[in-house]
């Protein structure tokens, strides 16, 4: 294996592993066993910097790209990176309006696309019409070049005096228009690395010989930066087009997965396969396992611990990049449902006037001595609204310091629900119905109420949808007044197929919300 500390400096970028290992494989299709080494990465990103070039892009410029996941993405992403510019990774999933938005308050000069998205392609309309480049990965797409020919036709000679760029990725957008998260380029050598990379090989033990599993879409900040760290690192990522429970288990077996992200969700859809079905595959080859994104039920994780054993680890961040709290397994296991302690930073929780609470009390949870500053491109509004005067950011949350130092998320502020002047956190509701057997996934939010202003609502997407009915939303209830304060027990049930959940994980509250306030005047986003 190939010692990092052996590396000459700025040495951590795909074209030091295109010459030291060209062959190995850089990335690799789950589903398909399709791959592209390291030597045809560092080729296609270095072809694509210089179609930026040609272009008439110079460092700090912005562009786009929207694609499934396929094996061109971090090509994609590292052409990009090489040419020195701010680059929008944009959910697959979005409307055509949301994409054009996106492009537009960017200020991106390029989009990069894949028939994939065709049809929404169509539609991008006047912000299509202003982009001075555009690009078709893997067949044609009108309107738009061919990128396999655009690359063919440059050189894949390396750019003079690169330099470490930016990604501006865009929040999720669960309450309302997406803000893209901007940070300032760090004016050092491409190779340098980048905090992350450091964290990645120094507290997960990444390396050259390391397989990372990434189970979600690319476009989404944890996988996409996660995937470029390991490929820094000269490890080989085994990409899955679409999170499948049972394709999961059987990826980590087959690729000898060492390193792999997840989100609860994920895990609540592996524990809820068939018996057989989880327990015919060999895991052994897993060393690190991390999980963010949400927290996780207790019970959810005790169950992955007891199966997976002690190689899950938790961390705490977000795309704003403004802090990181992390929970070893033991850590976790010492104080079960926190998400970590901070170590890159410190955390106050405060209330609402920005003042600093007594250890175990509930507030706003707020980073300070944050490793970087960030601003929401185009919304110095929000931007203000996430700091305060003396400069500690938030995310949103709602949690609780104990005497250790490990933090506890409570909820996000935008869920809360208030009831007849009681403040209640859904999440709590929401981990304990998830444990249930008959429950597939759950949401929990606030509706109307005429005495109380709102009441607890749950609408639950069962594991049979066949089960739905009276009968077992009285079951769901009493099985909640058994763990929770009644204040917090849901006073009616509602049952769906299917939830609008991202693939990320992230469940679009507001999707339903809407259906349940339309008429009313309602104060949640």
């Amino acid at each position: 294996m190939t010692s990092l500390a052996d590396l000459p400096p700025n040495s951590l970028y795909p074209g030091t592993w295109a010459e030291r290992t060209p062959d190995k494989p850089a990335v690799v299709i789950a589903e398909t066993g399709e791959s592209m080494s390291y030597a045809e990465l560092d080729d296609a990103a270095n072809r694509l910097s210089q179609v930026f070039r040609a272009a008439g892009f110079q460092t700090g410029d912005h562009i786009a790209f929207c694609m499934e996941n396929r094996l061109e993405y971090l090509a994609v992403m590292w052409g990009a990176h090489y040419a020195g510019l701010y680059y929008t990774a944009v959910s697959s999933r979005l409307t055509a309006d949301e994409i054009s938005y996106i492009i537009q308050d960017s200020g991106s000069r390029a989009f990069i696309a894949s028939p994939y998205l065709s049809s929404v392609v169509a539609g991008l309309g006047e912000a299509l019409e202003k982009l001075e480049l555009r690009l078709s990965v893997g067949g044609p797409i009108p309107g738009f070049e061919s990128y396999e020919d655009a690359i063919a036709k440059q050189t894949a000679t390396p750019l003079e005096a690169r330099i470490e760029a930016q990604p501006m990725l865009y929040s999720s957008g669960t309450t309302g228009r997406p803000k893209g998260v901007k940070s300032p380029f760090p004016g050092v050598p491409l190779g340098a690395g980048e905090g992350l990379t450091a964290l990645i090989a120094g507290l997960f033990g990444g390396n050259p010989d390391s397989v990372y599993l990434s189970p979600a879409p690319l476009y989404h900040a944890a996988p996409l930066r996660y995937c470029a760290q390991f490929q820094r690192l000269g490890a080989t990522l085994v990409v899955m087009q679409k999170f499948d429970a049972e394709g999961a288990l059987r990826a980590i077996q087959d690729h000898k997965i060492t390193h792999s992200q997840w989100v609860p969700t994920m895990f609540v859809r592996m524990l809820k396969l068939a018996e057989e079905k989880r327990t015919a595959y060999d895991l052994s080859s897993l060393v690190f396992a991390v999980h963010a994104a949400a927290p996780c039920p207790v019970k959810i994780k005790e169950r992955m611990l007891d199966w997976w054993g002690p190689v899950i680890h938790e961390y705490y961040a977000g795309t704003e990049g403004n802090g990181f709290c992390y929970a070893a397994p033991t850590d976790w296991l010492a104080h079960k449902g926190t998400v970590g302690k901070p170590i890159n930073c410190e955390v106050h929780i405060v209330d609402d006037e920005g003042n600093e609470v007594p250890i175990g009390d509930e507030g706003g949870v707020y980073f300070g001595a944050s490793p970087a500053g960030f601003e929401y491109h185009n919304d110095p509004e929000k931007t203000s609204s996430a700091k305060l005067a003396n400069g500690w950011s938030t995310l949103g949350d709602i949690g609780k310091l104990d005497d250790d130092g490990f933090l506890y998320l409570t909820d996000r502020k935008a869920n809360m629900i208030i009831s007849g002047g009681v403040n209640i956190y859904p999440q709590e509701t929401e981990d304990v119905l998830t444990v249930h057997p008959k429950v597939q996934d759950v949401a929990v939010f606030g509706v109307p109420n005429e005495d109380f202003g709102e009441e607890v609502k749950a609408v639950v997407q069962l594991v049979d949808p066949n089960d739905a009915g009276e009968e077992v939303a009285r079951e769901l209830m009493a099985y909640c007044r058994e763990q929770l304060a009644d204040v917090k027990c849901p006073r009616s049930i509602d049952f769906r197929d299917e939830l609008p959940r991202h693939p990320t994980g992230k469940l679009y509250k507001r999707l339903l919300k809407d259906e349940y306030w339309k008429g009313h005047d309602s104060r949640l986003l």
